[in-house]
């Protein structure tokens, strides 16, 4: 194109490839917002029935479409990250069989489906991204939760904040303070993290990891501000022990004395604890729960209950009647995953989800000494483990905690790519123009 005798430059053209990457990383984070559920409350209004109900299942499709879609843009590096976990794949199969001795069969198959998309979600997010990229894709999510909540906090209290129990506690998106404060403290340490892998958009990230954080603080949840203490505290292990020898060792002799310290006070010292949290020595009514799930798992210990099956059931003699009867109320769920997958799955799925903790636990100490990855995955695995003692976060469909845990311990298996290398600066090429003589022009 010329004008005068002149030529006119036209604007580059996004590559494909930019396009396709920008793309992936947008569907890549709704996913996250999807599994979230950060949504459900503001679009339903918190009713009891809203979790399960047939438009909320529904709502959930967008976010396996996506994971499908992901995965088509690299199925062999999918399967990859698939047979470097095959605890998961256990998992997934004793799960699956599980219907054949369900409690609720129907409630066993619909849940299975979900979990199943969760899960391949997951293992797509550690096969497609490197570490950087993929701690960017989780802080995005969490940003934007965040930022959505202090806008529902400030402007919608009614949404935002606590009125009948805790009134003024902010909840953010959720329906309680516990849930919104746990997700905010593990989503300021992503937000860390990512601005660790991350060096250009540090400032960012920090901005938002610190806004995470003062949302942890709102929701004035004690439990979630130890989570956040204890991920920042990883945080600080891992730089330490990358600065050289001396310091790692440095940094494993400290860890090493803390968490005898931990384990002394919660030893000797248990009433402080408690104090501390605001928690009575029954966890607020936890133990008995435990007892109620214990009297069931001896009923059927090998093949279990079913999964996804006990927390719905209606049958008057069934095993959700007889924990609610040694509970005294009606629990919705285990709060405590080693205990709910013993209770759902049996022996075989509970030495399947040992096997996958101890395979991620053995590989972040690896990454810690090995791989720039540690800065995202060890404190969200040390949180992550601290929350399984007293809620059932494991194996769960439709949830954003276990596409996390998943996902970075598959990536945790999985050699890091390379970064790419960065784009040569374009070089003039001589041309002739028509009504002129020889100019340089870009290429």
């Amino acid at each position: 194109m010329t004008a005068g005798g002149r030529a006119i430059a036209r604007p580059a053209e996004p590559s494909r490839a930019s396009f396709v990457g920008w793309a992936s990383f947008a569907a890549a984070v709704f996913m996250l917002l999807v599994y979230s559920q950060g949504w459900v409350r503001p679009l339903t209004g918190g009713g009891d029935e809203s979790q399960d109900s047939a438009l909320i299942r529904a709502l959930y499709l967008p976010a396996y479409a996506a994971a499908v879609g992901l995965m088509a843009l690299g199925p062999l590096n999918v399967v990859r990250a698939t047979l470097r976990q095959p605890f998961v794949v256990a998992l997934m199969l004793i799960a699956a069989f599980s219907y054949f001795w369900s409690v609720s069969p129907d409630q066993t198959e619909r849940r299975i489906f979900a979990l199943a998309f969760t899960t391949l979600g997951a293992l797509v997010l550690a096969a497609r991204y490197r570490w950087a990229e993929l701690a960017e894709v989780m802080a995005a999510a969490f940003a934007i939760l965040a930022v959505a909540s202090v806008f529902t906090g400030l402007f919608v209290p009614s949404i935002g904040r606590m009125s009948d129990t805790f009134p003024g506690s902010w909840r953010g998106l959720w329906i309680e303070k516990n849930s919104f404060g746990g997700d905010m403290a593990q989503g300021s340490v992503i937000c860390a993290a990512a601005a660790l892998l991350n060096v250009r958009r540090a400032r960012l990230w920090l901005t938002m990891a610190a806004i995470g954080a003062g949302l942890v603080l709102l929701s004035t949840s004690k439990t979630s501000l130890i989570s956040l203490m204890l991920g920042f505290a990883a945080l600080g292990l891992v730089w330490l022990v990358r600065r050289g020898p001396i310091a790692g060792v440095a940094g494993a002799w400290i860890t090493v004395v803390a968490l005898a310290a931990i384990g002394g006070v919660i030893f000797f010292a248990s009433d402080v604890i408690f104090n501390l949290l605001g928690k009575d020595a029954t966890l607020t009514g936890r133990t008995k729960i435990w007892a109620g799930v214990w009297r069931e798992i001896q009923e059927r210990p090998w093949q279990g209950w079913g999964y996804g099956a006990i927390w719905d059931e209606t049958d008057d003699w069934g095993p959700l009647a007889w924990i609610t009867k040694v509970a005294g109320f009606r629990a919705h769920h285990a709060h405590n995953s080693w205990l709910e997958q013993w209770l759902a799955l049996g022996i075989p799925g509970l030495a399947a989800w040992i096997g996958l903790y101890l395979q991620t636990l053995a590989a972040n100490i690896v990454a810690l000494y090995r791989s720039k990855g540690a800065y995202l995955a060890l404190p969200f695995f040390i949180v992550y483990s601290m929350t399984t003692l007293t809620e059932s976060i494991a194996v769960i469909y439709n949830d954003l905690r276990w596409v996390i845990f998943v996902a970075l311990a598959a990536k945790l298996a999985l050699p890091d790519a390379p970064a790419p290398p960065p784009r040569p600066a374009a070089r003039p090429t001589l041309q002739v123009f028509p009504g002129g003589g020889p100019e340089r022009s870009p290429k």
